[in-house]
């Protein structure tokens, strides 16, 4: 029977050759190698990791946002047609909803009516203010001609009272001749016949002299005067103003007046003279062209201007009509997709009710929420790329922060952090930042309202574009524009 020998130690142990073989530096190198390559390749891949972490500010706490647009008739109407549905993707100008348009194509025609009907009104307005215009240089005539008439009745008892006093002198001859042939009569130098005849000359001289005083009286009481002058006045003397208060004068100045009035021309003072009055008028005009005045009085006569007016009234009846109208097909204002229809044909709408909403394919941006340990490196204007949970790693956006909102999340809630008695709850705020898109296209990679983002800001890229390397935004220059 064999029995197996046990090993001896000596085979165990290596052998001289066998050590000079295999010498123990020699067989370390290898591990040695392969840690420092590991090592650099661990170093190679950290070191960019530890940089990118360095510059760079990521939240989880992000979404896509954008506007709505919330679509609401004009004009109160039974709805006719509807267009479009949920989720259709519409252009700006596209029509949606379409009213019933009959009554106001009823309203339309009624307008257009009225307006022939103004602009008729404005040629009689036209020809009657023409007609205005005639009396009133009629009237103006008038109130020369009245003080012309009060000025030659004035010469008229002049005239009158000079006749008076020739009268008077051919008396004195009358009696002087009456008296002489009396003496010669008694002379015999003359006849009795002759004697007579001088009497009966006197008489006729005393006759002439009476009738000549009475045209006088006559002429006086004609201009409003006593037909005996007052104590120390002459027979012909007369107020110097006397064409400027005559009765007559003063009627054709109230005619004037009157006639003036109705085409929007009134004196500065009631208590002017008619000569201050028509002076008046004439300053009108610098250089007192008559032709210029009336051609001013007539575009400002106030009966035309009521009828211009109402021409223009009934252009802007017309105009709103026109544009009720064509607010019967209500159309998107915006590019997008439509959401939350509610209407359907048949339907009775009222002005601003809500019909559906078109949310914003390009407007669109994403709000992230950053802690506000995280803003201290956050400017306008710097880099951020955009992963979302939809698309993955295999699509990110591109954009820039372009906003930050004045004030936390907490501050904006319903019911703030803080309690009713002021205390103030020391906790990480969230600050919610816009990030708008770069570069984006919806019809290659669209991103839906709400979507989760997850934004990584690069700090250590400059800030570009408008208001970069700030914290608040300034007003647009559109904006400055439209101040009033």
């Amino acid at each position: 029977m064999k029995h197996e020998t046990t090993p001896s130690v000596e085979a165990a142990l290596p052998t001289a050759e066998t050590a000079a073989a295999n010498p123990p530096g020699k067989s370390r190198k290898p591990v040695i190698a392969l840690g420092l390559l590991g090592a650099c390749g661990l170093l190679v891949l950290v070191i960019p990791w530890i940089r990118h972490s360095m510059h760079t500010v990521s939240t989880d706490d992000a979404y896509v946002n954008s506007y709505v647009t919330f679509v609401a008739p004009r004009v109160p109407g039974q709805v006719a047609r509807v267009l479009v549905e949920d989720n259709n993707r519409v252009k700006k100008g596209d029509v949606l909803v379409q009213l019933d348009p009959e009554p106001y194509r009823i309203k339309l025609a009624v307008a257009e009516a009225a307006l022939e009907t103004s602009r008729t009104d404005l040629d009689a307005a036209k020809a009657n203010t023409l007609g205005l215009l005639a009396l009133s240089r009629s009237a103006r005539f008038k109130l020369e001609h009245a003080i012309e008439d009060v000025d030659n009745q004035a010469a008229m008892l002049r005239q009158r009272v000079a006749q008076w006093e020739e009268s008077k002198a051919n008396l004195r001859l009358a009696q002087i001749q009456a008296e002489r042939a009396d003496k010669l009569v008694k002379q015999n130098a003359v006849s009795v016949q002759e004697a007579d005849q001088r009497h009966a000359d006197l008489e006729v001289a005393q006759a002439r002299v009476n009738q000549m005083l009475e045209n006088a009286h006559q002429a006086r009481v004609a201009l409003g005067l006593t037909a005996e002058p007052a104590a120390g006045k002459n027979l012909d003397e007369v107020p110097a103003d006397l064409d400027q208060t005559f009765s007559s004068v003063r009627e054709a100045l109230a005619n004037l007046i009157h006639q003036a009035a109705q085409l929007g021309i009134s004196p500065s003072s009631l208590n002017l003279t008619p000569r201050e009055t028509v002076a008046e008028f004439y300053r009108r005009d610098p250089a007192g062209d008559i032709d210029r005045i009336y051609a001013d009085i007539l575009a400002k006569a106030p009966a035309l201007k009521q009828a211009e007016a109402r021409v223009q009234q009934a252009v802007r009846d017309a105009e709103q009509a026109r544009l009720d109208l064509s607010y019967c097909s209500i159309k998107a204002e915006i590019d997008g997709v439509i959401t939350r229809r509610n209407v359907n044909a048949g339907n009775g709408v009222q002005v601003g009710q809500s019909l559906m909403a078109v949310r914003s394919l390009e407007d669109i941006w994403v709000d992230a929420n950053f802690k506000e340990t995280e803003l201290r490196e956050l400017r306008i204007g710097q880099h951020v790329e955009l992963k979302t949970d939809m698309y993955g790693s295999h699509q990110v956006f591109k954009g820039r922060i372009s906003g930050f909102t004045m004030g936390t999340g907490s501050t904006l809630a319903l019911l703030p952090a803080q309690n009713a008695t002021g205390n103030f709850v020391k906790v990480v705020q969230r600050l919610p930042v816009r990030i708008e898109l770069v570069d984006y296209d919806p019809a290659r990679a669209p991103l839906f309202v709400g979507l989760s983002v997850e934004p990584e800001v690069d700090t250590a890229s400059a800030p570009t574009g408008a208001n970069a390397g700030q914290f608040l935004q300034a007003l647009p220059i559109s904006a400055k524009e439209a101040r009033p």
